[in-house]
């Protein structure tokens, strides 16, 4: 086979290998793209944006949910050399705009509503030049493209190197001024790779899509990817029994979605007594993974391999656990403290833990001394990772002082996640770094008492708080399972974690994006409340 150094080239390849093999089915808008017909649209596209003045290198802001637009737009931008460019739009109109000032975008393709934005924002309103995509509107130029049009799928590329920019993206920004993550084509094509390896993606295989990354995977490994027909911002509201009929009727064979997303679609088929017999493979990640959401897969997809996915927006994957790798005593761990198994870390990554240093910053390092700071087997400590598909910096290195430190040269990443490896060099999750308890009580990282309930018949969320010194756990969840008797029950069982009280609490925040991470500066506000 031809060497493959970028995404573009990888799909290049499956449109010589498979012209007329579906690429992309979006649902939603009744699109469905051969490899052939997503690589001509997507040239339709990347000759109007040459034709309108942009160059290679050029930023261009994106506004488009996961679509067969998203993705001609995405795959036009790289074919030209160009850096696609995507903000939360959950964080606020503030966020945008700031993000905007870190790295002014050239050009803004987006939908009709988010043109909408720019009529009260001078930020958006200063972008030189604005696009939508297959639909006139007023002061923005209009991207017209025909996926069915006979073309030569041998496009031409433009001259892309491992280092040239593809994807520009950002954090929350909630403490300050937001990080941009920068994305090279080297780097999407090292984390294609291990993707296509973890996710065992196979060409010709339908894959329910709904993290926007993956598709990317997807289309360089020649697998179809099915975008549902459903709103998948909020995936913990998200219209499961839409979701069920789709996959009756396309009959995806796997899918990677977020807990949350997973547990709607669990909840449904368990009160419809459903099974989803077309997965053979089903992955889970994005927040934590507890083994009662992956024996209710199990049951759900009785044919299907489940695992676990352990990442960071920065190092993704990091390690996976498939359910019928943990046995009974991991699971006893779990309700005992022992953290969450997050398994066997990817072979293509470095991964070490190392004593905490959190609040502190590490400086370049020597083997040897880097070697000194490792714990021992079962010690917990802070999980740091390094790897071809691991972020090596941010833009303009804003937050790599907190978050980075080099090791004879080599960039590591501070996951800001504490854990530790057992003696068959699995790694446990035990939450936040800086989550840590230190009281009179001796040390408790909270998480590893959410895992261990995670799962009890009738409880939706748990999260461990402090309040006036005190260790206070907050239980949501159904009357029955929030009842004073069951309250004490739970304490009881968490003796171990020494708790000061049990406390009913409705509605537990969790973090917009994933729906499954809990909130807790937005959850003490509530409690400072109460």
């Amino acid at each position: 086979m031809e060497h493959i150094s970028t995404i573009p080239e990888a799909l290049q390849h499956q449109v010589m290998q498979r012209p007329n093999a579906i690429a992309l089915i979006d649902i939603r808008h009744g699109e469905t793209l051969t490899f052939a017909q997503l690589a001509a649209a997507s040239g339709h596209v990347a000759t109007q944006l040459t034709q309108a003045g942009l160059h290679p290198g050029d930023a261009v802001l994106i506004f488009q949910p996961m679509s067969a637009k998203l993705y001609t737009a995405l795959l036009a931008l790289f074919q030209l050399g160009m850096m696609a460019m995507f903000v939360d739009p959950s964080a606020g109109l503030q966020h945008l705009e700031r993000c905007c000032q870190i790295y002014p975008p050239k050009a803004f393709i987006a939908t009709p509503k988010a043109h909408l934005l720019r009529l009260i924002s001078p930020q958006l309103r200063q972008i030189p030049h604005s696009f939508s995509l297959n639909t006139p509107l007023p002061f923005s130029q209009t991207l017209l493209y025909d996926p069915t049009a006979s073309i030569s799928p041998r496009l031409a590329l433009h001259s892309l190197q491992p280092s040239t920019p593809a994807l520009l993206t950002f954090t929350s920004g909630s403490t300050g001024r937001p990080k941009a993550a920068l994305r090279t084509h080297g780097f999407l094509l090292a984390q294609q790779a291990v993707l296509q390896s973890s996710l065992q993606l196979t060409a010709g295989e339908i894959d329910l899509t709904t993290l926007p990354i993956f598709v990317l995977a997807n289309l360089a490994a020649g697998v179809t990817s099915l975008i549902p027909n459903v709103d998948l911002r909020f995936p913990g509201k998200v219209n499961a029994t839409a979701v069920i009929r789709q996959i009756q009727q396309y009959q995806p064979t796997s899918t990677a979605a977020s807990p949350a997303f997973l547990e709607r679609l669990a909840a449904a088929c368990e009160q419809k007594m459903l099974e989803l017999a077309s997965f053979r493979r089903i992955f889970s990640g994005g927040a934590p993974v507890f083994p009662n959401l992956l024996k209710r897969l199990q049951a759900i997809a009785p044919q299907s391999q489940i695992t676990a996915v352990y990442g960071s927006t920065e190092a993704e994957p990091i390690a996976h656990v498939t359910l019928a790798e943990m046995q009974s005593a991991d699971f006893e761990a779990i309700q005992q403290g022992g953290g969450l198994l997050a398994g066997h870390p990817v072979p293509e990554i470095h991964l070490r833990v190392i004593a905490n240093q959190t609040g502190t910053v590490i400086p370049a390092l020597s083997q040897a001394d880097f070697d000194a700071m490792a714990v021992s087997v079962r010690q917990i400590g802070e999980i740091v990772v390094s790897g071809a598909h691991v972020l090596p910096g941010y833009w303009q290195g804003q937050g790599d002082e907190e978050t980075k430190f080099r090791v004879a040269g080599i960039p590591w990443h501070r996951t800001g996640d504490a854990g530790y490896l057992d003696e068959q060099g699995r790694l446990w999750l035990m939450g936040r770094c800086g989550a840590r308890l230190l009281d009179e009580q001796g040390e408790l990282y909270p998480f590893a008492v959410e895992a261990a309930i995670a799962g009890r018949a009738g409880i939706h969320r748990t999260a461990l708080v402090t309040q006036h010194g005190k260790r206070l756990l907050l239980v949501e969840g159904t009357p029955e399972a929030t009842d004073p008797a069951s309250l004490q029950h739970i304490q009881q069982q968490l003796e171990w974690a020494k708790l000061d009280e049990c406390r009913a609490f409705k509605n537990i925040p969790v973090d917009k994006r994933h729906n499954a991470k809990i909130d807790y500066p937005a959850l003490y506000r509530k409690l400072s409340n109460q």
